[in-house]
Order: C-alpha cells, then structure tokens, then sequence
C-alpha cells in the first residue's frame, strides 16, 4: 500500500496545533491549499470519532471520510467512505507530539489505486501528486499556526 509523508514543527503547544488542524468553513479554507468545500454530515456539529465528512478538493474531486479516531491534541484517523473512482482506499493520519518549543506534526496518506491491473503506474503518480499536495498542506498549516487570526479563532 502506497504511502506518503510530511513533518513540520510549529511553534505552538499540541493543543492549539491539533485545534488549527481541525478547523472547518470559511477559518479552514484560509489556510488549506487542497479545500475548497468541506462540510460535516449527519447533522454533526463538531469533528469526533464517527463522524463523517464531505470534501471537495480545489481541483475538483469530492471525497466522503468517516474519523476512525479522535484523540485531542495527539492524532486524528480518517478513512475514506466514498471518493474518486480511482480510489480504492484512502486514509489520513496526523500526529501532534510536544516537543521544545512547540508541536512536531506529522501528516501521512495512505492509498490504494483501481483498477488493480494499473495499480503499478497509478501508484507512483499517486504517489508523486500526493506527496506534493500533503507537503503544500503542511506547509500551509504551518503558517496557520502562526497567523494570529487563525489562532486568535480557535483559542
């Protein structure tokens, strides 16, 4: 199963990191480069296990996720429910762990393509796109991490 992987240290305690990671609407698409919609369903009215989400990236595709795990301010699972056709499985892990100074947040996708029979091409592309898209967010997030009106919003 494909895999890829980026790791930034933020200035700012678990907490606040793991609270700018979660955030959603118009405070979310400040600062997410991959986002252009994103919503929560079934009536939830905050992230936590089992709750399900909608995404629609910037580029077009929509992808529903269901948090497999929830455990403020260390880490966060998703899995994919419903996505893009070549999308056999998805998921997401981000970590949050104290270290001097701040947080060190590391994010990690991990993938399988369809059909099976080009899985060994779609693999490396999805691997290459991915890895750009997880470093562009991370990076992004970030900056969220020290724009005052994100922390300012989510204190």
């Amino acid at each position: 199963m494909p895999r890829v992987a980026a790791e930034t240290f933020v200035p700012v305690d678990p907490d606040l990191a793991f609270a700018v990671s979660q955030t959603t609407g118009e405070l979310r698409r400040r600062w997410d480069p991959f986002i252009r919609r994103q919503e929560l369903l079934d009536a939830a009215t905050a992230p936590a296990k089992g709750v399900r989400t909608r995404t629609w990236a910037r580029l077009g595709p929509r992808m529903d996720s269901e948090y497999v795990s929830y455990r403020p301010p260390t880490s966060v699972g998703m899995t994919m429910v419903r996505g893009p056709w070549f999308f056999a499985s998805f998921g997401g892990g981000w970590r949050f762990e104290a270290v001097e100074g701040g947080t060190r947040a590391r994010w990690k996708y991990t993938f399988t393509t369809r059909p099976a029979w080009l899985s060994p091409v779609a693999d490396r592309i999805g691997t290459w796109l991915l890895g750009r898209e997880i470093e562009a967010r991370i990076r992004a997030f970030a900056r969220a991490c020290e724009d005052p009106e994100v922390l300012a919003a989510v204190r």
